[in-house]
């Protein structure tokens, strides 16, 4: 990836709703080339969307936990994933190497909330959980340093 569309990457990830001039302007382009660039961006997927910042505590979703999931019966099909995407409390499911097959993020309104949770979570995948409750967020959803330079292992694709 060029170097200005590095920038133009930082620049989007620290504010989705810069606007092509602002853009322009912190990068030297003319309006019409941030946005070719842009859009180039977008089509080949290094911009996969533009989403809102929620204040979760604002809309009463105030406790976050990361759930821990693995199989009970190691011979099961993994299909975790398939079987708790209708469950709207879980924000994120991230396939990890360890223990566990999965860390979901969650996020509820109460401890209650929390405990019906994990049962609908254990009875729909057929899993064990081990849960860690979150008590502070010092910072999350910070934005990559795109213009730090790539890992020479990594081959270029995007």
């Amino acid at each position: 990836m060029e170097e200005i569309d590095r920038r133009i990457v930082t620049l989007l990830a620290r504010d989705g709703r810069m606007s092509f001039t602002d853009l322009a302007r912190e990068t030297g382009l003319s309006v019409s080339a941030v946005h070719q660039r842009v859009r180039r961006l977008e089509k080949r997927g290094v911009l996969r969307g533009y989403a809102a910042i929620i204040d979760h505590d604002a809309i009463g979703l105030p406790l976050t936990a990361f759930v821990s999931i693995k199989p009970i019966d190691p011979a099961a099909p993994d299909d975790a994933p398939e079987r708790l995407a209708h469950l709207a409390a879980i924000e994120a499911c991230h396939s990890v190497a360890g223990d566990e097959s999965y860390i979901l993020k969650v996020r509820v309104a109460s401890p209650v909330a929390l405990e019906d949770l994990l049962q609908q979570i254990r009875a729909a995948a057929n899993v064990s959980t081990r849960t860690t409750v979150v008590l502070s967020t010092p910072y999350e959803h910070r934005a990559p340093d795109a213009t730090a330079e790539p890992d020479p292992a990594h081959n270029g694709s995007a």
